[in-house]
């Protein structure tokens, strides 16, 4: 794939963990085996920030950094992979590539363990992260929801691993008709295939958060779920949806490692991922060298195929 962008967006503020700072650490991990001439930073506050009344805690730390985004979107090329930072990092990110495209050609695929699928009033924590989806659907407080062109319906939207959800959320999904695959579907690629297909839609927009994972296979991540989805099984999943559809955008998201030791001992994990989002598709029945970890910003292989 030519032309991919990176944006780093290192937001914490939408998480509910006591420990959301480490998602600052997570994303410039990360960061650090990119291109640097494809990467774009953007500034977070330091601030927590306030609710201002929305019922959305750091509502306004919030709003800064998806004005931010937003701002940045403009001038990058086309896809933009997302670095986050919390589930809400790649909030902008989405909502941009929903705008620029015709309406109901992009389908969301939201592979995480977790539905992020409440409202303010639904939501047991307030925390923005858990209301993400809700909020691409334009059910949240004003500067965070999507609107007009940006709007996503839920015939657009693929629930991918997803294991633990909320009762206001899972009465969402059946109101709403969601389709939901769970960590177990994710072994058949051509299922996931099916399953965007059935949307409609021409283009994939991918959000990985790697709680999505078994926990088994990746220490650094907040909200540990049982029973994920295996790397290469994931890797396998992104190269068949990238064979059938073009890529909208990606995101990487709610990485927060205990310290730089246990961020080294992730990273293999997650530069397959990222080699899967951006390296050079293998032809049909070629062996495949995508699932090895290499560092982006110096592996001759990536260097100028996958970006």
């Amino acid at each position: 794939m030519s032309g991919a962008s990176f944006l780093v967006v290192p937001q914490w503020q939408g998480s509910g963990s006591s420990r959301a700072m480490r998602l600052i650490d997570g994303a410039e991990a990360i960061q650090g085996d990119l291109p640097a001439t494809a990467t774009t930073v953007v500034t977070v506050p330091a601030s927590a920030g306030e609710s201002l009344g929305t019922g959305v805690h750091r509502f306004s730390a919030l709003t800064s950094v998806h004005e931010a985004a937003s701002a940045e979107l403009m001038l990058l090329e086309s896809p933009v992979v997302t670095i986050g930072g919390d589930c809400a990092a790649d909030l902008a990110s989405v909502q941009h590539a929903v705008a620029a495209r015709e309406p109901g050609s992009v389908a969301l695929v939201w592979f995480d363990a977790h539905g992020d699928l409440n409202d303010v009033q639904s939501s047991p924590s307030g925390a923005f992260h858990g209301m993400v989806v809700r909020a691409l659907l334009g059910d949240a407080p004003d500067g965070l929801a999507s609107s007009g062109a940006s709007l996503l319906s839920p015939g657009s939207l693929v629930l991918a691993g997803t294991r633990s959800l909320d009762d206001g959320e899972s009465a969402y999904i059946i109101e709403n008709g969601i389709r939901m695959l769970s960590a177990e579907t994710l072994s058949e690629p051509r299922d996931v295939v099916a399953a965007v297909e059935s949307t409609g839609a021409s283009s994939v927009y991918l959000h990985i958060d790697l709680d999505v994972l078994d926990p088994a296979t990746i220490d650094g991540i907040g909200y540990p779920e049982p029973f994920g989805v295996q790397p290469e099984q994931l890797s396998d999943v992104i190269r068949a949806l990238r064979g059938r559809f073009e890529l909208a955008g990606a995101a990487i998201t709610e990485f927060a490692p205990e310290s730089p030791e246990r961020a080294g001992h992730d990273l293999p994990v997650i530069l397959r991922i990222l080699g899967a989002l951006t390296g050079p598709l293998q032809p049909s029945g070629s062996s495949s060298t995508a699932g090895a970890a290499r560092h982006l910003s110096t592996d001759p292989r990536t260097a100028g195929d996958a970006l």
